[in-house]
């Protein structure tokens, strides 16, 4: 893998609910409205489960994407290709927190910021009854 190790930690404040919170991260359906940015390369299903793989694109970089673990808080993705690394999300009531990590000639604290801040400005804000 070309690159450099990086790292990215994020914590921020959001006016949703844990229930809200995990539906935006767990559900392709409501994930893709946030990560507008990146296009995945084949149907995803209702809900994201233990052992899922799918790739996404960001430009014409590939990042596959397997889901280690998934529960009512967290969720924690190991990633290959254009990252190799991980990346973890943790959440609670009006909180989010992001932990990516990772070999890549990609940005990663630039697009960890711009991802949290797209889910908090563009979803959370605007559908927090959901």
């Amino acid at each position: 893998m070309f690159g450099t190790f990086q790292q990215s930690q994020i914590r921020i404040e959001v006016s949703a609910p844990a229930k809200t919170i995990k539906k935006s991260l767990l559900y392709p359906e409501k994930m893709v409205k946030w990560l507008w940015y990146q296009r995945f390369t084949s149907e995803l299903p209702q809900k994201l489960y233990t052992g899922l793989k799918f790739t996404s694109y960001t430009g014409i970089i590939p990042v596959d994407h397997e889901v280690e673990l998934v529960n009512d808080h967290s969720l924690r993705l190991i990633l290959s290709k254009g990252i190799d690394g991980y990346h973890e999300w943790y959440w609670g009531d009006h909180w989010l927190q992001s932990r990516l990590e990772g070999i890549s000639i990609l940005p990663l604290n630039l697009g960890n910021s711009f991802a949290l801040l797209s889910l908090k400005n563009k979803f959370l804000t605007q559908t927090s009854s959901v």
